[in-house]
């Protein structure tokens, strides 16, 4: 079995605070320092636009493709397409019958700033389901880095679902991909298991704290004899200091702390170390797409 490392680095490029707002300072502000920091240390990454964000931001897209970067899709205003884990407020989950229509849009709006047919996915807040891999199936893509391990805790390496039930081998051709969670820890979150989850310890705990995380996720699955896959997803807004309340329209949003500790400068500084942490354990990271097409002929990466 193949012992080398391998990281998928995905950001989710959306409003800031995810659904929360309707503002874009993360995507227009902190494209360019994230993408000099992947530059700094030649390494590759997947950016999954919103097809709202693409349209209304189409220099960061253009510039995530000129440096070598994937463009793939979010969604389309970063709404709930697959199974919600748990509520949150003003989120309802779109019923199966009208996600393919919606992705559908989303993945014509990114190519149309792109001028890239998008062939990676990822739903916004891990929350995926059938109805959206048989759509992306439909769609032409051929990857998903959705699966959230620390809710679902089976999956622990990239699979091919059924089209029958997502969370299950098949014979779909959309690589599934799980967003890798500490299943060795006991979680102090009932049954969804967030506390298990990678994000967002490397700016509220920082990079060393988060290498502990990652250096346990290696020894478990080098003890199950699989692959080491370590799939990242990480937000815009993180890299830029976020208001404490934000009011527009009728309403005042005001984040839990989580969502804006230590986001800026700090953050960076930490995802810079992040990244030269895992090089110095020979780590080797990956374009989704180029990841999934590897796999595909090869079985396993290599």
């Amino acid at each position: 079995m193949n012992r080398d490392i391998h990281v998928l680095f995905g950001f989710d490029m959306e409003p800031d605070v995810g659904s929360f707002t309707p503002f874009y300072k993360g995507v227009r502000e902190a494209t360019s320092p994230i993408l000099d920091v992947f530059e700094k240390n030649n390494v590759k990454g997947t950016f999954f636009y919103t097809g709202d964000a693409a349209v209304k931001n189409p220099e960061s897209v253009k510039e995530v493709i000129a440096r070598g970067h994937e463009v793939g899709c979010h969604s389309l205003m970063h709404e709930t397409v697959g199974d919600p884990l748990f509520h949150v407020p003003l989120e309802t989950a779109l019923l199966p019958e009208e996600v393919f229509n919606r992705i559908e849009k989303a993945t014509a709006l990114v190519k149309s700033v792109s001028q890239e047919d998008p062939i990676s996915f990822r739903c916004p807040r891990l929350w995926g389901s059938t109805s959206v891999v048989n759509s992306l199936e439909k769609l032409g893509y051929i990857a998903d880095a959705t699966y959230p391990m620390y809710f679902y805790r089976k999956q622990t390496k990239p699979y091919y679902p059924s089209r029958e039930n997502w969370l299950e081998e098949g014979d779909s051709n959309v690589l599934q991909i799980p967003n890798f969670a500490d299943l060795v820890m006991e979680s102090n979150d009932g049954e969804l298991g967030r506390d298990r989850d990678q994000w967002p310890l490397f700016r509220t705990e920082g990079a060393d704290y988060l290498m502990q995380k990652i250096k346990t996720h290696i020894q478990f699955l080098q003890n199950r004899n699989e692959p080491i896959v370590l799939c990242f997803y990480f937000h815009p807004w993180e890299f830029i200091e976020l208001e404490k309340s934000y009011h527009f329209g009728e309403c005042t949003i005001i984040p839990d702390e989580f969502i804006t500790k230590n986001c800026g400068d700090y953050a960076m500084e930490q995802f810079d170390l992040l990244i030269q942490q895992l090089l110095s354990l020979g780590a080797t990271f990956h374009r989704i797409d180029e990841f999934a097409k590897q796999w595909k002929q090869n079985g396993v990466i290599r």
